[in-house]
């Protein structure tokens, strides 16, 4: 039987006990665990040439400036206001570090798709900062935020607080199941809140 290299040796253990006597342990502190989110989409890595229908994620007319927020024509700034200080649950959140931009592109749309599909109603994406040597901002943080204004369940975004990731991600709120519904039915209507 093969001894477990992580166990300590009675020797080991021992000598331990010895060194911390008299250590009394730190005190608990106030502090609140952060929340998770309560789900995570895995993200799957596979070849560009297997891509779903994105064509409707266009780079033409990008900026080079990220905007820090979005509120889709119509909807009323109470709505940016809510968001912006976490009225609505995180559902989902999608991880783009490291990918590429068509990746990341193909990896945002099925993230929607999905969200969508579960009826979740807000979401974080996070693309991180992705400074660049001259000062810029990066590509993937700019082209993920003018991706958003075109996928039209997206209804605003926003920067979250720095301690859920700032600059580096947006949070999202998606059209609810029932503002689809409504809109359905009524005929050249305005989506609710």
């Amino acid at each position: 039987m093969k001894k477990n290299p992580e166990q300590p040796s009675p020797a080991e253990n021992e000598l331990f006990q010895q060194a911390m006597a008299g250590v009394t342990p730190i005190a608990s502190s106030n502090r609140i665990a952060p929340v998770s989110p309560s789900h995570r989409v895995p993200v799957k890595k596979t070849p560009v040439s297997t891509q779903t229908s994105t064509d409707s994620f266009s780079d033409h007319g990008a900026s080079d400036i990220a905007a820090t927020s979005f509120l889709r024509s119509g909807l009323n700034k109470m709505t940016l206001r809510k968001l912006r200080r976490g009225f609505w649950p995180i559902e989902g959140s999608l991880d783009l570090h490291g990918s590429s931009t068509e990746e990341a592109r193909r990896l945002l749309y099925e993230f929607l798709q999905h969200a969508l599909h579960r009826e979740f109603r807000c979401i974080s994406v996070i693309h991180g900062k992705g400074w660049q040597a001259d000062g810029g901002q990066g590509i993937l943080k700019v082209r993920v935020r003018h991706w958003l204004t075109q996928f039209p369940q997206v209804l605003a975004y926003c920067e979250p607080a720095a301690h859920a990731g700032g600059g580096g991600a947006v949070w999202v709120l998606l059209k609810s199941a029932a503002n689809k519904k409504t809109h359905q039915n009524e005929k050249g209507g305005h989506d609710k809140q």
